[in-house]
C-alpha cells in the first residue's frame, strides 16, 4: 500500500460539532471525526445531520476523515428527510 492511497467509506452525518467537523458513523458501525473538504467548501456545499456522505481515510489513522462528497437524496422532503424550504420574504 503507497503511502498517499487513502480509504473511501460511506457513512451518515450523525451530529455537527464545532470548528466544521461532523460526527459520521460509517456502514460499519464505527464512529469518525470527518472534516469538510476544501472543494467542497470553495463550492459551498452545506452538510446537515442525516446527510449521507463519503469519506476518505488514512490507514494510519482510522478515527479521522475528510468528507469528500454529500449524496443526494432520492426522495426529497419524505419522511426522515429534510424539511422543504419555505418561502423567503419578498420585498415590494
Amino acid at each position: 500500500m503507497a503511502k498517499e492511497e487513502l480509504i473511501e467509506f460511506d457513512g451518515l452525518v450523525t451530529e455537527i460539532l464545532p470548528d466544521a467537523r461532523f460526527r459520521v458513523q460509517l456502514e460499519g458501525g464505527h464512529e469518525v471525526i470527518a472534516y469538510t473538504a476544501g472543494r467542497m467548501k470553495r463550492n459551498r456545499i452545506k452538510t446537515l445531520a442525516g446527510d449521507r456522505v463519503t469519506v476518505e481515510m488514512s490507514p494510519y489513522d482510522l478515527d479521522k476523515a475528510r468528507l469528500v462528497y454529500r449524496h443526494k437524496d432520492e426522495r426529497p422532503g419524505g419522511p426522515g428527510g429534510r424539511p422543504p424550504q419555505r418561502g423567503g420574504f419578498r420585498r415590494r
